[in-house]
């Protein structure tokens, strides 16, 4: 009888399956649960720049550019319209103070210049006229006067001696009477003429007065007709170099109207044009430092126009000690404008990264270099050099600072 033979369940072959079955469900879970599930991307390293985080001086400063320009300007402007009658100086020419520029000639100006003088000759005369008129009334009085005070002074004598002579009876009541009457009359007269004479007096002094403001108002509009012709000969108010000058022959200019302008070369400024986003923190007294020829130099900010046009706002700065030679109007500089003082802190190299992360995160390089993983910091200050880290970095740390444009989604850097 046969015997049923039992099939084996364990053959070298299912043993197999079912190893491989669960070093592939190992791996999976290890892939799933443990692995790194981030996503990769394999770059090379001489495509990407990979800067070191350091200890160093920090700086916040900003680039700007500015114009050399002279401390003091001069503008000349024509005080009187008037037709250009001749050029004494040409634009660049260098000036003394007095010089003799452009002269403008007005034809109105010159006979409203001749009327004046003769209304104020005329003037003049009425009042040297008045003065020797009366003059001649007040000698006239005066000779009245002592005249009736020798008449009364005799009438008065007269009038005594009868007035002795009637108690005596020597003399008639009539001629007594005539005498006392007649030295009465004299006094009177007298004090009549004292009275015209100081009321004349009076009225003199008044007269003369009103002729002398009248000649004296005459004689201001004249001086001053006079001072716009003499402002036709237009002249350089200060020693300088004529940097332009808008005038031809013949023609007409009117008055306030701009005809050039002088600088004084021996001092310069320079002008900068700032971005509105630092207007609050620009003050006076600020610095700044500009490399011409070889060497630097430190500016002062000291004055600010605070008024924004087209996003920007301008100051002044002044240089600190010496003029550099050969500085020009008109020259550009560039200048490192300083909004804060050195300190010590960790440092970033700038980079194109800044513009996908805005700082919020970097690739770190791992000890061997070999892989950079995604990291959140965050940054400080800055300057158009280097980045003031915060957080989320150490010093020698290795950070990928090149631009992240081409990495997408990727969270870690795989480096060849």
């Amino acid at each position: 009888m046969d015997k049923p033979i039992q099939k084996k369940r364990w053959t070298r072959r299912n043993i197999a399956i079912l190893t491989a079955g669960v070093l592939f469900t190992g791996f999976v879970l290890y892939t799933v649960v443990l692995g790194d599930t981030r996503s990769t991307l394999n770059v090379e390293r001489d495509k990407i720049t990979i800067s070191a985080v350091e200890r160093g001086v920090f700086q916040e400063f900003i680039p700007v550019t500015g114009t050399v320009q002279p401390q003091r300007t001069i503008y000349l402007d024509a005080v009187e319209g008037g037709r250009v009658e001749k050029i004494f100086a040409e634009a660049g020419a260098m000036l003394k103070e007095g010089d003799p520029i452009v002269l403008l000639k007005n034809s109105t100006m010159v006979l409203d210049a001749v009327n004046r003088e003769a209304q104020m000759l005329d003037q003049m005369n009425n009042l040297q006229n008045s003065r020797v008129a009366m003059e001649q009334t007040r000698l006239s009085l005066k000779n009245q006067v002592i005249d009736l005070e020798n008449q009364v002074a005799n009438a008065k004598r007269i009038f005594e001696q009868n007035e002795i002579l009637i108690q005596k009876q020597l003399v008639s009541k009539e001629e007594f009477e005539r005498s006392r009457d007649n030295f009465d009359f004299l006094r009177k007269r007298l004090a009549l003429t004292y009275e015209t004479s100081k009321n004349d007096s009076v009225v003199r002094v008044a007269q003369v007065k009103q002729l002398e403001h009248s000649t004296d108002r005459l004689q201001l509009n004249f001086t001053v007709v006079k001072q716009n012709l003499d402002n036709m000969l237009i002249r350089s108010p200060i020693a300088g170099q004529l940097t332009s000058l808008n005038c031809e022959i013949g023609e007409a200019k009117t008055g306030g109207q701009r005809l050039g302008q002088i600088d004084v070369v021996d001092a310069f400024k320079v002008r900068v044009p700032v971005d509105e986003f630092y207007l609050a923190r620009i003050n006076i007294g600020q610095s700044g430092l500009c490399d011409i020829a070889g060497k630097s130099y430190r500016l002062i900010i000291r004055k600010i126009y605070s008024e924004v046009k087209n996003g920007r706002f301008e100051v002044d700065m002044y240089f600190e000690n010496t003029l550099p030679d050969g500085v020009k109007r008109g020259q550009s500089l560039q200048i490192r404008l300083e909004l804060g003082s050195e300190e010590q802190a960790n440092l970033l190299t700038r980079g194109g990264f800044y513009q996908k992360t805005g700082g919020q995160w970097v690739f770190v390089l791992d000890a061997n270099g070999k892989q950079a993983i995604k990291r959140q910091i965050r940054l400080g200050r800055q300057n158009p050099n280097t980045f003031e880290v915060i957080e989320g970095l150490q010093i020698g740390e290795k950070v990928v600072t090149s631009s992240y444009d081409t990495f997408g989604d990727a969270e870690k850097l795989v480096i060849k």
